[in-house]
């Protein structure tokens, strides 16, 4: 038996850190529901399901980080006001890309992590956000709609 195989974390216990919050925000019933294009005046403090348009038609305000497959879905949210600056976490529920744009930049993750088989968890993606206004996109997503939470990072 290979030790080193059987010691590698699997399911939610494969993230970097703890996800028992996101993955209450993203499996609760009630998630703020959006279409592309959508503007919020603040992260919301619940989970947002976002529909998504075909990846040529999504009109994305900033070049994706990263080219998807043309049978692909993107979409993108405006959220008017970061609050504080700092440490932000993007929660996905299933695969897929988000970027984060600032002042029409987009910014570098400062962190990642994932798992394939973590209920109701695929990514997270975390940002350094300065405070005032936010862009998050979204590509590569096989899906017409994507659940996401953003919630500072502890």
């Amino acid at each position: 038996m290979n030790f080193a195989m059987a010691a590698k974390p699997s399911g939610c216990a494969a993230f970097k850190w703890p996800v028992d919050r996101e993955r209450a925000l993203l499996s609760a019933a009630d998630p703020t529901e959006l279409a592309s294009g959508a503007e919020l005046p603040a992260p919301p403090a619940t989970a947002i399901a976002l529909s998504l348009r075909p990846g040529a038609d999504a009109a994305l305000p900033t070049p994706p980080e990263r080219a998807s497959a043309p049978d692909r879905f993107a979409g993108f949210v405006r959220i008017r006001q970061v609050e504080k600056a700092g440490l932000y976490t993007i929660a996905l529920a299933s695969g897929g890309w988000v970027d984060a744009v600032q002042n029409g930049h987009l910014l570098k993750p400062a962190e990642f992590s994932g798992a394939t088989d973590c209920e109701g968890l695929r990514k997270l993606v975390r940002y350094r956000l300065a405070a005032g206004d936010l862009t998050l996109q979204f590509s590569g997503v096989g899906a017409n709609a994507i659940r996401f939470a953003i919630v500072p990072a502890d």
